[in-house]
């Protein structure tokens, strides 16, 4: 970040400490490496020396990068980034904004500095999300699959493409659940994101558009995004045949091997240039690009999530490239991030491992993309057991999941139970639980589901996601259990089948990988909950037991 004169302190216990030794109220600065207005606050706001020095003598300043504090991010975000957020030294809410220029920042100094003196700790408040009341829990039926289906076509912009008639965000889930519902809209959505959010000059794909017709462009490229739209792109090839998804498809995973590889992994971001617009004027006026801002952090669950991409990729394609890039990541996450004897999941690689440990969307995005490995290079299940136990045992609490650890500072010793990464742990450890047969892991994605089933009409095309996992709970999942090393022709036809959705398990018929349903080495079996097909040896008669099977 630019250089400011603000005495900024790390986030942590210490911070806070001061701040209630002192007296003071802590200004919480929440920024981003690809975060533009991030640079131009520290600019134009934290750099301008007598605010510096207003903030420095009045509050105990913090800075905190979202992207390796995701916690922090959902306790304090005002609605994007920057977020500027004026805290009580117990980590509860005084008042809170985004961008401050000079002036607005001076006003709202003044007022935090003059509540503070009248009211003093009695002026803080705890968020309503983490008072700690459990989510309306409900019956796990058709109908939430049903609501969900139902929104697509209320929030389906006909005109532009997308849901929504504001910003348009890209939602790479609502295109995978509509890909088996609503293709039309998924495909429309698809075309839209390729016209407009995909720079086909430097490769990757543009964080959102600000307005409904796909303009006013974001240009910041973070890696959960494009790492989903690539999986996005792949699944509407497997489903469509089409060659032009497949190509997009291609190029998204050369940016995240190239662009955004750091060398042992994924970088978290590539942020426009300096200043507001992501293309400068030379001296002759010429329109040139701007040198971008790259955050090489490695970030587990993004890297979780790229390698999961490139997997798929290379199931439907047999691309080796990405196949080999999916296969370094997953070395780097067993090497530095996950812990293979406790499945502790550390969130970042930087110079070395840091930040919080057992984030509860790096857990999900560990269990998913092991569980992944396991159908596609015929290893990785023992892992994704490792982790799910650990996201169990430490993180599933009155049938749903804590967003990390209880405990450390500010309001992080709140319980918060975020919907999104519910539903994202949840159908990762169900893909695992029909992948190994274990019931346990199967029963805790309908708890989790359940938790939140009662309050299914307020859900929108966001959460779209839930229903993929409920209707997977109601009429059961695809699985095709491979009795082959990967790359064989049986093995092959597997990947192939057109239901994104569906499990493989290579290698099942091996002792050493835990199975429900153990092919004899060559054949495959399809299964549906309890039922399944007699063993099979061609692609064709794969098949031809998947189409009996539905």
């Amino acid at each position: 970040m630019t250089e400011t004169h603000v005495e900024w302190r790390d986030w942590g216990p210490d911070a806070f400490a001061e701040a209630a030794e002192t007296d003071r109220p802590v200004l919480l600065a929440l920024t981003a490496t690809w975060c533009d207005g991030c640079h131009e606050m520290d600019a134009k706001t934290y750099g301008e020396p007598r605010i510096a020095a207003n903030i420095n003598e009045s509050f105990v300043p913090i800075r905190v990068d979202v992207d390796r504090w995701p916690r922090v991010r959902e306790r304090y975000n005002m609605g994007g980034f920057p977020s500027t957020v004026f805290l009580t030294p117990d980590g509860e809410l005084l008042t809170g904004a985004g961008y401050l220029g000079p002036d607005g920042m001076r006003q709202v100094l003044e007022s935090v500095r003059d509540r503070w003196s009248e009211d003093g700790d009695a002026a803080g408040r705890v968020p309503r999300a983490l008072a700690g009341d459990l989510p309306p829990s409900g019956e796990v039926t058709e109908a939430i699959e049903e609501h969900l289906a139902g929104q697509l076509d209320v929030q389906f912009d006909a005109e532009h493409a997308g849901w929504g008639d504001d910003a348009k965000f890209p939602l790479p889930r609502t295109i995978e659940f509509a890909l088996k519902r609503e293709r039309s809209q998924a495909l429309r959505t698809l075309d839209a994101i390729s016209t407009n959010l995909r720079d086909d000059v430097a490769g990757g794909f543009f964080r959102y558009a600000g307005t409904r017709d796909w303009n006013d462009v974001h240009h910041e490229k973070p890696i959960d995004a494009n790492a989903a739209l690539t999986r996005a792109f792949a699944n509407a090839y497997l489903h469509t045949g089409d060659a032009a998804y497949e190509e997009i498809a291609r190029e998204a995973v050369g940016f995240l091997t190239d662009d955004l590889w750091t060398g042992i992994g994924v970088g978290g971001s590539i942020g426009p240039g300096e200043g507001r617009a992501y293309y400068a004027r030379d001296a002759d006026g010429r329109a040139e690009r701007t040198a971008p801002r790259r955050d090489h952090t490695v970030l587990a669950g993004g890297n979780a999530l790229a390698a999961d991409a490139l997997l798929t990729y290379a199931a439907y394609t047999d691309d080796d490239h990405a196949r080999e890039y999916a296969e370094r990541i997953l070395g780097t996450l067993e090497r530095e991030l996950v812990d293979a004897s406790t499945g502790e999941v550390t969130r970042y690689l930087a110079e070395e491992p840091g930040g919080e440990t057992d984030v509860l969307e790096d857990l999900a995005r560990v269990i998913a993309v092991f569980t992944r490995a396991q159908g596609v290079l015929g290893e990785g299940i023992d892992v994704a057991q490792t982790v799910a136990d650990r996201a169990i045992e430490t993180l599933f609490v009155d049938g749903s999941f804590l967003d990390g650890p209880r405990g450390g500072a500010g309001l992080l010793d709140h319980p918060f139970r975020p919907l999104d990464t519910n539903v994202e742990v949840a159908t990762a450890l169900l893909d695992l639980g029909v992948a190994t047969g274990t019931d346990r892991y199967v029963d805790v994605a309908h708890e989790t589901a359940a938790a939140f089933a009662g309050a299914t009409d307020r859900y929108g095309v966001q959460l779209a996601s839930y229903g993929s996992l409920t209707a997977r709970l109601c009429h059961g999942t695809p699985a095709v259990f491979v009795g082959t090393e990967p790359g064989t022709d049986l093995h092959r036809a597997a990947w192939r089948v057109a239901d994104h959705g569906k499990v493989v398990v290579a290698n099942a018929h091996r002792e050493e990988v835990p199975t429900p349903i153990a092919p004899d080495a060559g054949t495959a079996i399809v299964a549906v909950s309890a039922d399944h097909s007699d063993p099979v040896e061609t692609p064709d008669e794969l098949l031809n037991a998947v189409s009996a099977m539905r």
